[in-house]
This record gives structure tokens, C-alpha cells and sequence, in this order.
């Protein structure tokens, strides 16, 4: 598989206009990014999720992703997320369909949390051993045949995914999961064949792209989820995330890069930016721990005030040096900043909390309004995924998906 190249910068990109991304195409360059959506059921789909994501899909998006779905049972970051087996195709394939046919592509997200599970108090596989705060309790090295394994798992994954009606995979390369922590210098303390040297820590990040182009072929794009930055010392910078992202392009197994940053294990906040919501997250533990959690959340929850398009003079690194078409992400509000991106020679633009608060906002623009999003990015739909992912602004029985999953969970 060869990567088509993404187009120059022009003086004007319609970013309403169809727009290819490696075997598909999509109706428009805005993407709704991946949102742990806190509605699966036993680890399948859910009515829920469908009307969330329909709801973003008729609201006018040209690919929407549902997230966040784990390759295998110790791959969950969260007791509630979608595990990609092949029982769960027939729930799959029903979101795929209903996508679909509300006028949006479907892609899903995949990944293995790895130490990221410790937050969730699952299984803490990591590159090496570090110490959880989460999970009091330190990771657990991955050994080479869990890497082959979960190499396959994410083959297996992506083949489930195309033949339940998929559009695209998104790769989760990002915020401290299994294979961003592998990229890590901090995390990655390894001496074997998959530590040390950047050619060896970018090694499972390569190797399970190329499996899973060499599984899906072009019946669907393959994009991954890299972090430029991890927002913390002794991690990955742009320097090597730029290398990496190089080493990527130079396989050909991707259709894509969505830009990020951040880590769910060590600094969820550099990720969102925006208000901290110490006291609602606490609500949602153990009183002992939520106490806890209140008393060392400086340490763990750093407060980065928001601007728009936060990453963009990061990204714009990327665009500069790689001609694969790059994913812009990171607070995009306004139609005025997605034009000014795709004008710089970004493919598309990615959107989470400005959806999540307006799920039509694309259609809101579309339709000529240039008002920028409600979202106030006072972060406190972050603890809501315990009971539904949601804007807290909107009301209980306008949100998307809200009258279903209040019949299987009351506290939603």
C-alpha cells in the first residue's frame, strides 16, 4: 500500500467539498474524533452509542469514530468499552449501517490501553515497570509474546471492523496507551529489541501498522493517532514524534496521522486544556479514594488554559516535513480556524467537545452561520463517561442517546 500524498496549500480549501482519504472518501473534511462514548453493554454495542454518534452523523459529519475499542479483553482502559471480537460483529455492523445511512463514514478507534488500564483498575501492561499512582500498584512488563499477541489482535480487529461495514481503523498511537508508551523514553525502559534507540521504541507502533494494512488492504483507510508531545519530562517531544511519524510514512501501511498529545496515565489535562474538573471526577470514586484524589489531583490533573486549535504550531511541524495527509485536532470551535488549517495544507479537521455540546454544528456552518461552538470547555463531561458520555449544558432528554441508556442505567 502506498500513501497518496495530501494536496498543497491553495489559496482557498472548501471544506465542505468531498474529500479522498486513501480508499474512501468523505463528504466533507470535518471528523468527529474519537470520544469514549461510557454506553457499551457487556462490552458490545449499544442503542445508545448508535443514536449518539447518529446524532453527530445527521448533524452533519464527513466520517464519525466510535471509541474507544479494545483488540482484546486486556486491552480495556475502562470496564465499559467495546472489545473487538468476533461476537461483537453483528452489534458492529449495525452502527456501520446506521451511519451510513444518516450520510457519515463510520470509523473506529483501536487500541490496547496498556498502562492506561491502571486508571480504569484493570490490567497494567507497559513496556516496563513504573510505578501506577492510580492503581497504587506498578505496571506489568510486556513480555514478546504479548506483543505478538496483541500485534495480532490488532489484525484481528481491523479485519472485524472492514467486514462489519467499517469505513476506516484509527490506530491508537496516542496518550500514554499501550503503543504510545512504548514510544515513550520515560515509560520504555526496555534493553531488548523494542527499547532504547527510537528505531527500536517506534518498533510495535510499525509493526502493528504493517500487519494491519498488509490484513485490510485498501478496503478501508488506515489512519493512526500519535502523539507529538506527551506533556510530560523525560517523554516524547516533537523531535522524536516528528522521526517516528517519518518512519511510519516510509512504510506505507497508513492512509493518515491524527495529530495529539498527552497522556490519560500521566497528564490527562494537556490533552483538553480548559478547567479541571477536580470536584466531579472525585464524585464519581469511593469517598476514601475521591478524598484522596482531591488532595493529590496538582500533581495529576495540571491546568493548561485553553486556546483554540492548541496544537496547531505543534502540527504544523509535521505538515512541514511529511506528505501524508495529517488530521489536525486540539479545540477546533470555529469555522474561521478549521478554513485557516485546511488552508495550510491539513486534509481534515477533528472535533470532539464542540460536537459533543452541538452535535449539527457542521450543518450550522454549512448552512452559512459562523458562530463559534456553545462548548465552554469547562471539561466536566471528562467524569460523565461512567454514566454516558454528555454535555452537562444540554438537558437530560435532548442528549444524544440519553432515553436508551437511561433504561439500562439509571444513574445516566
Amino acid at each position: 500500500m502506498t500513501s497518496a500524498p495530501s494536496p498543497a496549500p491553495s489559496a482557498s480549501i472548501d471544506p465542505f467539498a468531498p474529500a479522498k482519504l486513501g480508499p474512501i472518501t468523505l463528504k466533507n473534511r470535518f471528523v468527529k474524533a474519537a470520544t469514549f462514548e461510557g454506553m457499551s453493554v457487556k462490552n458490545r454495542m449499544s442503542d445508545a452509542i448508535i443514536e449518539y454518534h447518529r446524532a453527530v452523523a445527521e448533524g452533519g459529519i464527513g466520517m464519525t469514530t466510535l471509541a474507544y475499542c479494545a483488540v482484546a479483553r486486556d486491552g480495556q482502559g475502562a470496564p465499559n468499552e467495546i472489545v473487538v471480537e468476533e461476537g461483537a460483529k453483528g452489534g458492529l455492523a449495525q452502527f456501520a449501517d446506521a451511519m451510513h445511512e444518516a450520510g457519515a463514514l463510520a470509523s473506529m478507534q483501536l487500541g490496547h490501553a496498556g498502562p492506561v488500564g491502571a486508571v480504569g483498575g484493570g490490567n497494567r501492561l507497559a513496556p516496563s515497570k513504573v510505578f501506577a499512582p492510580q492503581a497504587m500498584k506498578s505496571t506489568t512488563p510486556a513480555t514478546v509474546d504479548d506483543l505478538r499477541r496483541i500485534i495480532a489482535d490488532h489484525r484481528r480487529s481491523a479485519i472485524i471492523a472492514a467486514d462489519a461495514g467499517f469505513d476506516a481503523v484509527e490506530l491508537h498511537f496516542g496518550h500514554g496507551y499501550l503503543v504510545s508508551s512504548f514510544l515513550s523514553p520515560k515509560l520504555n525502559q526496555r534493553t531488548d529489541d523494542w527499547g532504547g534507540s527510537l528505531e527500536n521504541r517506534a518498533r510495535l507502533a510499525r509493526e502493528v501498522a504493517n500487519s494491519v494494512s498488509e490484513a485490510v488492504g485498501d478496503r478501508i483507510a488506515v489512519i493512526a493517532k500519535l502523539n507529538m508531545a506527551d506533556g510530560v519530562d523525560g517523554g516524547i517531544w516533537l523531535d522524536e514524534s516528528l522521526a517516528t511519524a517519518k518512519l511510519l510514512e516510509a512504510d506505507g501501511a497508513l492512509h493518515g496521522l491524527e495529530l495529539t498529545g498527552g497522556s490519560s496515565f500521566e497528564n490527562p489535562m494537556y490533552l483538553f486544556r480548559g478547567e479541571v474538573p477536580v470536584a466531579e471526577m472525585a464524585a464519581t470514586m469511593p469517598k476514601a479514594v475521591g478524598v484522596a484524589f482531591r488532595l493529590t489531583s496538582k500533581r495529576f490533573m495540571k491546568e493548561y488554559p485553553f486556546s483554540e486549535a492548541f496544537f496547531l504550531p505543534y502540527a504544523r511541524q509535521f505538515r512541514a516535513e511529511l506528505d501524508l495527509p495529517l488530521i489536525l485536532l486540539g479545540g477546533i470551535n470555529k469555522l474561521e480556524t478549521a478554513q485557516e488549517a485546511l488552508d495550510e495544507g491539513f486534509s481534515f479537521v477533528a472535533m470532539g467537545r464542540a460536537l459533543l455540546r452541538e452535535p449539527d454544528l457542521v450543518n450550522k456552518w454549512q448552512s452559512g452561520e459562523r458562530t463559534a461552538s456553545l462548548c465552554i470547555h469547562c471539561n466536566k463531561c471528562m467524569p460523565s463517561i461512567y454514566a454516558g458520555t454528555h454535555c452537562v449544558l444540554v438537558e437530560p432528554d435532548e442528549r444524544p442517546g440519553a432515553a436508551t441508556w437511561k433504561s439500562i442505567n439509571p444513574r445516566g
